[in-house]
């Protein structure tokens, strides 16, 4: 048994599995072929609706059914997949070229679903019958079993325009990714006539033809100067902008228009862009926008914002364009399966593979028609040279016995058991010489053919195939016959399939954000004890100043210019902008802080509450519950992150139990859990970096820790509940940090 076992390290049997895996997934499902730009189940949907007979020209048939007949036959993946396949070839705002003519809900540029396949139908595109799946029958390609060798499916589709290019392609493999940006069929076009015409053709060349991407959508490029580099190396970043214009309505009224919008915002991202303007506005980052209403429809986009009067458009402009996705990036990584294995391919690159294939295809093409005229050209000869001799060729018939014997004596000279009028007839037949294809169609020929005009017709027919063969062998033998052929059947197909660029390629300055200046006024700041939060005019709180003090926990004058700093149990520090709270009405509820930063109310206490100018000049004391104390500069505090770490605690059991502004002349008083109270001078507790653990403020028996901590300013009697008595902390008895302390019953 023992011997029968193959030991294999297990590290490398798993490489191998997952090497082997990877490229399934990459070859297979995920990434495009260079030679047609489909991926497989694209490939196999578009060849099913041909098998189909659901051409442009016919009437449209259930999805249901296309989808069914392609994962019964095809794709074994799952419906899904291809049914997703299907709809995108149908969506006119994520492809070039649509290459399914879809009837009914195919979703909409705004991430509305398709409808379910069982309401659905579709049929070929024109383009797609004409260009992709023409010439099928005349041996262009090669075609592989299906997954379960019962059918035939070609290994790629006889594409003849570069489909990576006009229609893109995006998708996501193992460890890798594609996304190729779509451009306009009849640059694409220009472009490969350009590189059959010079092979030698640099890339800023072939930019003369095609200018950059050209997205459905439309929008601008705003990044030209980039593209060269981008096409050259195969990968890299497009700036694309929306499309907007300034119109003007009754009563001097603008309204701000996007007509085009970036190729990436299409879909949910639209939904989003009308989030992101309105937050703009609720957070006062504008105050320009009135109203924001969509009014796109099936005729295109159209996102209108209406403004008021004397708004600064170019500012607004800036905003729009800096803070949402009305400027995006488009990361192009033009990567694709070349020879059976993922390359990523520059722009002549790309050209390149479809040339060759052009040629491969059409060589392949063009052997099939010469192969075919020159069978038409022996029947047509063996024909023409029969009504020469017909007389004979008929009495052989009579005198024959079988087809045999008349082949024989047609293609040999046989006469052997054929009866003979006489002896000179049996000489001519021994001198025939047909071919055996000949002699078939001898033998098949009908006696209508024996007309005088047929003859004529049947010496044109030969003239014409002849004409045929001599112009087939020319592009077969000659390379720039065969180019010539291609490059004219490109013109047709930019002639007939072609339209304008929709997208507009320039050089745009980056944008600069000038924030508007706010002017600047002081504030009260008011959080209650729930953690709602809010901000009033200084003159609303001395109105309502002692019911504001009662139903507040945290209360202090601030600009609106400051960010409010958050001290927490956890020893963080959160922190945002004033900017960011509502400002209001007294009544106003206010919004939770756990809303506008990151701190959590469930896992975290706050231990102290202030503005950043009150602390950034100042001193902060920190005390611990393990007693740790340290005093900390206020401006290493001032930071950009919103969240940081305002001390280092001792483990994962510590937390902070005081946070507050330092003096000098002030005490520090701290209340042990067991009863113990110690007050010393708090300039005994040494200045620290935030990141330290501090020095010891008091000496804690076993399981003791700190409970509470007092700071006290000089000369100002503070007063707890302690056991139900009053205990004034000014009186306890002076002691030095790093003590047991007084104990009190």
């Amino acid at each position: 048994m023992d011997e029968q076992i193959i030991k294999t390290e297990y590290s490398e049997l798993m490489q191998k599995s997952y090497i082997d895996y990877a490229m399934s997934v990459i070859v297979a499902r995920a990434l495009p072929d260079v030679r047609d730009g489909l991926k497989p189940v694209q490939r196999r949907t578009l060849y099913d609706m041909q098998e189909l007979g659901i051409f442009y020209d016919r009437p449209y048939r259930k999805c249901a059914r296309i989808v069914g007949d392609t994962m019964g036959k095809y794709h074994p993946h799952g419906d899904s997949s291809i049914y997703e396949a299907l709809v995108v070839l149908a969506q006119d705002f994520k492809k070039g070229r649509t290459l399914v003519d879809g009837h009914g809900n195919f979703g909409s540029i705004e991430g509305d679903g398709a409808a379910a396949m069982r309401y659905t139908e579709a049929r070929l595109e024109k383009i797609t019958q004409e260009v992709y799946l023409k010439d099928m029958d005349k041996d262009v390609i090669d075609f592989i079993p299906n997954f379960d060798e019962t059918e035939k499916e070609p290994e790629v589709l006889p594409v003849r325009i570069p489909n990576l290019l006009v229609n893109g392609a995006d998708g996501i493999a193992v460890g890798m990714a594609t996304n190729i940006p779509p451009h306009n069929l009849g640059e694409v076009a220009d472009a490969v006539k350009a590189y059959m015409k010079d092979q030698n053709i640099t890339t800023r060349e072939l930019m003369k033809y095609i200018k950059g991407p050209d997205f459905p959508t439309g929008g601008v490029i705003a990044n030209k100067d980039e593209l060269e580099q981008i096409y050259e190396s195969g990968s890299g970043k497009i700036k694309i902008r929306g499309k907007i214009s300034i119109e003007k309505g009754k009563a001097g009224k603008q309204y701000f228009v996007i007509t085009e919008i970036p190729y990436t915002m299409i879909g949910a991202n639209i939904g989003k862009f009308l989030n992101d303007v309105a937050n703009l506005v609720d957070s006062k980052k504008t105050s320009d926008i009135i109203d924001i209403s969509n009014q796109s429809s099936k005729e295109g986009i159209r996102i209108v914002l209406e403004l008021r009067k004397g708004a600064d458009i170019e500012y607004l402009t800036s905003l729009l364009y800096k803070k949402t996705r009305l400027e995006d990036t488009f990361g192009v990584n033009m990567l694709a399966v070349t020879d059976g294995r993922p390359e990523v391919l520059s722009l002549k690159k790309i050209i390149e593979h479809h040339v060759d294939f052009q040629f491969e295809t059409c060589t392949r093409k063009y052997q099939n028609l010469l192969a075919k005229e020159m069978d038409k050209k022996e029947v047509q000869e063996g024909l023409i040279k029969a009504y020469d001799v017909i007389d004979l060729i008929i009495e052989i018939l009579r005198g024959s016995k079988s087809q045999k014997q008349v082949k024989e004596c047609l293609t040999m000279g046989k006469t052997e058991g054929i009866k003979f009028k006489t002896k000179s007839s049996e000489k001519a037949a021994k001198k025939l010489i047909f071919t055996t294809r000949q002699a078939q169609a001898i033998l098949e020929m009908r006696l209508y053919r024996l007309i005088g005009l047929e003859l004529e017709a049947l010496i044109k027919e030969h003239d014409e195939t002849l004409a045929r063969i001599s112009r087939y062998e020319d592009i077969l033998n000659n390379y720039d016959s065969m180019a010539s052929v291609i490059m004219d059947d490109l013109d047709s197909i930019k002639k007939e399939f072609g339209r304008k660029r929709r997208t507009k390629i320039e050089n745009s300055e980056e944008i600069v954000l000038k924030e508007a200046e706010i002017e600047e006024t002081e504030i009260v700041f008011l959080m209650d004890r729930f953690g709602y939060a809010k901000t009033i005019d200084c003159a609303t709180y001395e109105r309502n100043k002692e019911s504001a003090d009662t139903e507040n926990k945290f209360i202090f004058s601030c600009m609106n210019t400051d960010k409010i700093c958050i001290f927490t149990d956890l020893g963080k520090m959160h922190s945002f902008k004033v900017l960011d709270l509502p400002c209001g009405k007294f009544r106003d509820k206010g919004i939770p802080i756990d809303n506008i930063c990151k701190y959590d109310s469930s896992k975290e206490q706050m231990v102290f509450v202030s503005n950043l100018k009150n602390i950034t000049d100042r001193e902060l004391i920190f005390v611990s519950r393990n007693s740790m104390c340290k005093v900390v500069k206020g401006s290493e505090f001032n930071v950009s992150k919103k969240t940081i770490a305002a001390t280092k605690l001792a483990d994962d059991d510590d937390r902070l139990i005081l946070v507050g502004i330092f003096d000098e002349s002030d005490y520090l008083v701290l209340q042990s859990e067991e009863g113990y109270f110690l007050r010393f001078l708090a300039n005994e507790v040494p200045e620290k970096k935030k990141t330290a653990i501090g020095v010891r403020g008091m000496r804690l028996g076993k399981d003791d820790f700190i409970s509470h901590g007092y700071l006290l300013a000089n000369r100002i009697e503070y007063k707890i509940d302690y056991k139900d008595k009053k205990l004034s902390l000014n009186r306890l008895k002076l002691a030095k940090r790093d003590n047991r302390g007084t104990k009190k019953q």
